[in-house]
């Protein structure tokens, strides 16, 4: 960072502590008050740092910290997501292979006793070494290079190596099959295995679950991460030679309180009961959802389920259960003249499961609004008749 320097010396960042309350596009538009230094790299530093302010507290709080561009921050991890990556491995030592700012690297740190990061841009890794720095990381080194030739040269037994593969092509832009992107982990697998027996990767929420399956090998856990009903990231751990069953693990990050459910992909292949819909209704959380564990949850949890492919359940009895929960209040055939005397000119948050029509189609054509106390779920019941759930949230 070519002004990385100046850029730490205390007129500038006091100057950049006070422009984060500052309207940016007025801001963007005044003198640059430190003419030795870029503006568009000052405006880079305010940028990204408002950016970290709820994403990277520790770093947003942490004195002298440099950030890259806006996009970047936009594309690493979170803490919170981070904090539970580095939850679920352990041990001596782990290389970093695509360590980009450096988050999952510091709650690496936490977890090993040594953390390999490395970086293939010069600018990055400039910036990762300072802030690990100013974030007292002992156990932590940043290595600028290609991390294929980073492993190669330190010919070190790490006990894992984890990657994040970059999900943008030259050739081919945004991408998400693994082969696809940088590094080609399926290409590479056997050569990362001379250097661990343990691997961890982290791919986009859009990857098909089974598609992972197929490109990969020795997959041994699956975890499926959302924070506050949004999929992050979904998390392989291989184990070299290893062919067992492979366990999914989901888990919804929230303030409340976690929402955790696993599952052994092949085993308990019964089928869930059915039944039409009873006082209360679940709606499994993105985790689940992105799981397949349709059938799973409403085994697990004792569930009627409405349809094979509605992923609503039903009981008559409030349960405890990982995702959101809503008591009916109405029950009804989807037809003009039940619309028309329930629903016409209502207020209401709409959700589409297994329904021929979209949330937009319903507003519009029905002339509802969003928003309100009442939950309506649009579905399919078991007799493969249209129906709507009109519900209060639990």
């Amino acid at each position: 960072m070519a002004g990385s320097k100046n850029i730490l010396s205390q007129e500038v960042q006091t100057f950049i502590e006070e422009s984060l309350t500052v309207n940016f596009s007025k801001l963007a538009l005044q003198k640059n008050p430190f003419p030795e230094i870029s503006w568009n790299e000052i405006l880079t530093q305010i940028a990204s740092k408002l950016k970290a302010k709820d994403k990277l507290p520790t770093w947003f709080q942490t004195k002298d910290i440099l950030y890259p561009s806006k996009l970047s921050i936009e594309q690493t991890s979170s803490e919170i997501t981070a904090q539970h990556k580095a939850s679920i491995i352990s041990g001596e030592s782990i290389i970093d292979l695509t360590g980009g700012f450096g988050v999952d690297a510091y709650y690496f740190s936490k977890r090993f006793k040594k953390v390999i990061h490395c970086e293939l841009k010069e600018d990055l890794q400039a910036i990762v070494s300072n802030n690990i720095e100013k974030l007292k990381l002992t156990n932590v080194e940043s290595l600028l290079g290609d991390s294929t030739e980073i492993l190669q040269k330190l010919n070190h037994k790490f006990d894992w190596i984890y990657i994040d593969p970059s999900r943008r092509s030259d050739a081919k832009g945004k991408v998400f099959m693994l082969q696809d992107c940088l590094p080609n982990v399926p290409a590479n697998l056997n050569s990362y295995f001379n250097y661990t027996s343990n691997i961890l990767i982290k791919t986009a929420p859009i990857l098909d679950i089974s598609a992972g399956i197929n490109e990969l090998e020795f997959v041994k856990e699956i975890h499926i991460v959302a924070l506050n009903g949004e999929v992050k990231e979904v998390l392989w751990l291989l184990e070299n030679n290893y062919s067992g069953k492979i366990k999914i693990k989901t888990i919804n990050l929230n303030k409340e309180q976690n929402e955790e459910f696993d599952f052994v992909m092949g085993d308990n292949l019964n089928f869930p009961d059915y039944g039409l819909p009873k006082k209360f209704i679940y709606e499994p959380n993105a985790a689940i959802l992105k799981s397949g564990a349709f059938d799973q949850v409403a085994i697990h949890y004792s569930l009627e389920k409405l349809h094979q492919h509605s992923h609503l359940y039903t009981s008559i009895d409030l349960i405890d259960f990982p995702g959101r929960k809503f008591k009916i209040s109405n029950t009804f055939d989807y037809n003009k003249s039940n619309m028309k005397k329930f629903m016409l000119e209502q207020k209401a948050n709409i959700t589409i499961r297994n329904f021929p029509e979209t949330v937009e189609n319903i507003r519009k054509k029905w002339k509802i609004s969003d928003g309100g106390n009442i939950y309506s779920f649009f579905t399919t019941d078991l007799n493969n008749s249209k129906i709507v759930l009109i519900c209060e949230k639990i």
